[in-house]
């Protein structure tokens, strides 16, 4: 026979000390407390409400803390003494920002929506498990997040409902950009309680139920701006015009080539760099080009020409025209294309036109063009945690709240992408590489004091190459 252990709200005699405990929390943690009692011990508890759907009324929900003691709360893990101190500062110290705006539009949750975009971008980790690897990471101590699995599922879905303060937070975001990328990408589902999952035809021309998700990328910050789960019938143009619809943006829009339409040129307010796919027959591939540049050691020439009141500007990446047509000569030797096939399709090896109503050089073009490429990464981490936690993802309320936290992880992502990239490391050391340096460093707690562990010298360099001085210099350095 199993005993069951209830855990009830005191209500009786509470002795002083534990008043005076529970009085210090509150003041620290700023945040509904309780105390409850078992077996003579004193247990204190984040006590709050959450609409309930179902129900149509609020319900109370309940979050353990720790056991209270003359010398204070005894967290839910006794025996941790040892907190991964480097990752979780270096994480830390480049989100204030989204911090800030977290604050601003979630104050109710912004703790725990933070704490599990954290644990997502260190690490696949899965949601059964995200509480468990918050306690690890030192910020745990002080940002009070409630991310036990029991919880998470109403976190997304009151995350994912609160579209508003989303587009809020998204807005103020992109208060200052000037150039944005747009892309479009898709996530295969067959859960029969989720109604974007409509069937659509992926990049793959597969026509299976899927979500689309669209993201806006800012392209002078390198950072994510905006997030959104589109139906997966919605087309790409349609899921464009939509958005632009939702965001105030006046600057340059970027896209790719999935969006290549002269009608949907006239209709976009925005300057914008369009590619446009090859077969495209308002490019003229016998035009001369007139001048020419170096992007990272590949030499491109160039040229533009007028076409009704657009500017349509050619490129030739020298590198891919030698690339393509070796491809092409390997497919002649293996009879599967002709020498007359060779002369044809040889006029466009390594040529990538672009429709806009910018006019500009031709380089510049060509170097806004290729920094929409920073976008098409970010869907990947996403698709791939998605697949393994899709039993917590029931309704499309769970799904949105999924995508935003998944949009805080990769804005913090970028963050630390940004210093890498300002050292001119990016060929040298990934955000990855990064994050699992910094975590060799440990914070340690005895007796009320608190020391860091030993700096290996890697953690120590990287820290003085990206600048966050996270890390006490060495005596006599």
């Amino acid at each position: 026979m199993q005993t069951l252990i209830l855990y009830i709200p005191y209500i009786g005699y509470m002795e002083e000390w534990v008043k005076d405990v529970l009085q210090e929390e509150k003041r620290k943690r700023k945040i509904p407390l309780e105390v409850k009692r078992l077996n003579g011990n004193y247990y204190l508890y984040h006590s709050t409400t959450r609409y309930d759907k179902e129900k149509h009324g609020a319900r109370k929900v309940s979050d353990y803390i720790g056991r209270i003691t003359e010398n204070g709360i005894v967290s839910n893990d006794k025996s941790r003494s040892v907190y991964e101190y480097g990752n979780s500062e270096l994480i830390y110290s480049v989100s204030k920002d989204i911090i800030k705006l977290l604050k601003k539009h979630f104050p109710d949750t912004w703790e725990s929506i933070y704490a599990m975009s954290v644990v997502r971008l260190i690490s696949y980790t899965p949601m059964k498990s995200i509480k468990e690897r918050w306690d690890k990471l030192y910020m745990s101590r002080y940002i009070n997040a409630h991310v036990s699995p029991n919880t998470l599922t109403d976190l997304l879905i009151e995350t994912g409902s609160d579209i508003s303060s989303q587009y809020d937070l998204f807005n103020d975001l992109m208060h200052d950009s000037m150039k944005l990328a747009f892309d479009l990408s898709s996530i295969f589902s067959r859960s029969e309680n989720i109604n974007m999952a409509e069937k659509g035809h992926n990049h793959e021309h597969e026509y299976i139920p899927q979500i689309n998700i669209a993201m806006v990328f800012d392209l002078d910050y390198y950072k994510p701006v905006f997030l959104k789960s589109l139906d997966g019938s919605v087309r790409d143009i349609k899921s464009l015009r939509k958005v632009l619809e939702e965001i105030n943006f006046n600057g340059v829009l970027v896209m790719d080539r999935g969006f290549a339409s002269y009608s949907l040129a006239d209709e976009i307010n925005n300057k914008f760099i369009m590619p446009l796919r090859r077969n495209n027959n308002i490019i003229d591939y016998s035009i001369e080009f007139k001048s020419s540049f170096m992007y990272r050691d590949r030499g491109i020439l160039c040229t533009s020409y007028k076409y009704g009141k657009y500017t349509i500007y050619i490129f030739q990446d020298q590198l891919l025209m030698s690339e393509e047509a070796n491809t092409f000569i390997s497919l002649i030797a293996d009879n599967k294309k002709s020498q007359d096939d060779y002369n044809s399709a040889s006029k466009v090896f390594g040529k990538i036109a672009i429709l806009s109503n910018i006019d500009d050089k031709p380089e510049n073009i060509y170097l806004m063009y290729k920094q929409r490429e920073e976008i098409e990464q970010s869907f990947d981490a996403m698709k791939n945690e998605l697949e393994n936690d899709k039993s917590y993802l029931s309704n499309d309320d769970s799904i949105r709240g999924y995508f935003f936290i998944s949009f805080v992880s990769l804005y913090i992502y970028y963050s630390i992408f940004v210093l890498i990239r300002a050292a001119g490391l990016t060929d040298k050391l990934s955000v990855k590489d990064a994050l699992l340096k910094y975590s060799r460093v440990y914070r340690i707690i005895h007796n009320s004091k608190e020391i860091i562990s030993e700096v290996p010298a890697s953690s120590e360099r990287i820290d003085e190459q990206l600048g966050t001085n996270i890390f006490p210099k060495k005596l006599g350095s």
